[in-house]
C-alpha cells in the first residue's frame, strides 16, 4: 500500500521470502535483493536480481548511488552490527524522496540479534531504529506504525518504520 507500482525495490537482509504482496513481481519495475545466503536468494521467486552480502562484514551495498525508489528491510535490523552504516549506504541508493521501510516485531533469533535488542520493549526498539535514522542523517522525520494483526487470536505484535530521504 506504501509502495507504488513500477517502483524498484532493494530488500536487504533478504532470504528465501521478501514478504511483499503476491502481485509485487509483476507491478514492480524491479526488486533487487541482498542478504547472506546466495541459496536462499535463489530460492526467493520475487527477487528479479540479487547480490549476496554479509552487510555486518562490509556494510557497503554493491549498487549504485540512486538507484532504488523504495528499500526494505525486513525483521532484520536487530541482526545489523553497523546499522548507522548499512543506513548511510541505504540513503546513497536511494533516489531523492525514496523511502526506506523498516519492519520489525518482538521475536527474533537471540543468538542473532545484537544484546541490547534483547533487553528492550518494542517502544524501545522503535526508538533505537529512529535514532540509527538520526545518526544516519539526510532523512526526514521518521514515521512508525503498528501493524499488528487484530483479533484474538493475533500474532505477534508487527511494527513499520517509514524514512523519506531528504
Amino acid at each position: 500500500k506504501n509502495i507504488e507500482s513500477g517502483s524498484e525495490i532493494l530488500d536487504i537482509c533478504s532470504s528465501w521470502v521478501s514478504h511483499y504482496p503476491l502481485e509485487f513481481p509483476r507491478v514492480m519495475k524491479r526488486i533487487s535483493g541482498t542478504g547472506m545466503n546466495k541459496l536462499e536468494l535463489i530460492a526467493n521467486d520475487q527477487l528479479s536480481d540479487y547480490e549476496p552480502k554479509n552487510l555486518n562484514s562490509d556494510p557497503k551495498l554493491p549498487y549504485n548511488d540512486n538507484s532504488f525508489d523504495v528499500v526494505t528491510c525486513v525483521v532484520s535490523i536487530d541482526y545489523l552490527i553497523h546499522p548507522i552504516e548499512v543506513l548511510k549506504e541505504v540513503r546513497r541508493v536511494l533516489r531523492p524522496g525514496g523511502k526506506v521501510i523498516i519492519s520489525q516485531s518482538n521475536r527474533c533469533f537471540p543468538t542473532k540479534a545484537i544484546k541490547m535488542w534483547l533487553s528492550m520493549n518494542d517502544r524501545q526498539h522503535l526508538e533505537l531504529i529512529n535514532a540509527y535514522f538520526q545518526y544516519a542523517g539526510g532523512f526526514k522525520t521518521r514515521e512508525a506504525f503498528d501493524i499488528t494483526a487484530d483479533g484474538s487470536g493475533a500474532p505477534d505484535p508487527m511494527f513499520i518504520v517509514e524514512a523519506v530521504k531528504a
